[in-house]
């Protein structure tokens, strides 16, 4: 197989955090979630950029999962991040999280399910020639060029290591049986 200069691998990575961005988007549009739906998003509270309670970042100093359902306020979407506020013990608490932050995206009411790779940031490998930029905003006239740049190769991409994932663990009903429709990249590989 031949090595691939294309580097899909990030394309998708961008493009799933995307459905995180959109989904986010419908749920401001729609002023509130629609149905029964409701976003479980994990990410990682030392990201550059992640804004946390000082006290929530001591208590999950890796990675923290939120709960998006029934009560948040001040839900927005920008290009490369979002912004909320949740109660945590009954005292509402300011965060602002960046996508390439985010590890996992699930909405348990659909059984939707993403799992994210690392971001490239915080691979010691990719730091030495740069960081990934972030999405462009659909907005913008220079993104097809930004997006072209963001994609450019780094040693992480080369890595036959890393692999991109939509995966992520599904819930299991009492037979056993997934119940989660996981978005899997290896599906669309050629083997």
């Amino acid at each position: 197989m031949s090595q691939d200069l294309m580097n899909y691998d990030q394309m998708t990575q961008l493009a799933l955090r995307g459905v995180v961005r959109d989904a986010i988007r419908r749920v401001i549009r729609e002023d509130g979630l629609p149905g029964a739906h409701h976003f479980y998003i994990t990410f990682l509270t030392r990201y550059p950029g992640v804004e946390i309670d000082d006290g929530l970042a001591s208590k999950y100093p890796e990675e923290i999962t939120i709960v998006l359902e029934h009560q948040f306020w001040d839900l927005n979407a920008y290009a490369d991040e979002f912004e909320v506020t949740l109660k945590f013990g009954g005292i509402p608490k300011y965060l602002k999280v960046p996508y390439h932050a985010i590890s996992r995206f699930h909405d348990p009411s659909v059984g939707f399910a993403l799992q994210f790779d690392p971001p490239v940031e915080l691979d010691p490998a990719a730091n030495a020639v740069g960081k990934l930029r972030p999405v462009p905003n659909e907005s913008d006239t220079d993104a097809p060029a930004k997006l072209e740049e963001t994609l450019k190769e780094t040693p992480a991409a080369k890595s036959k290591s890393k692999k991109a994932s939509g995966k992520a663990d599904a819930d299991k009903d009492k037979d056993g049986e997934d119940e989660a429709n996981v978005v899997s990249l290896d599906a669309f590989r050629k083997k």
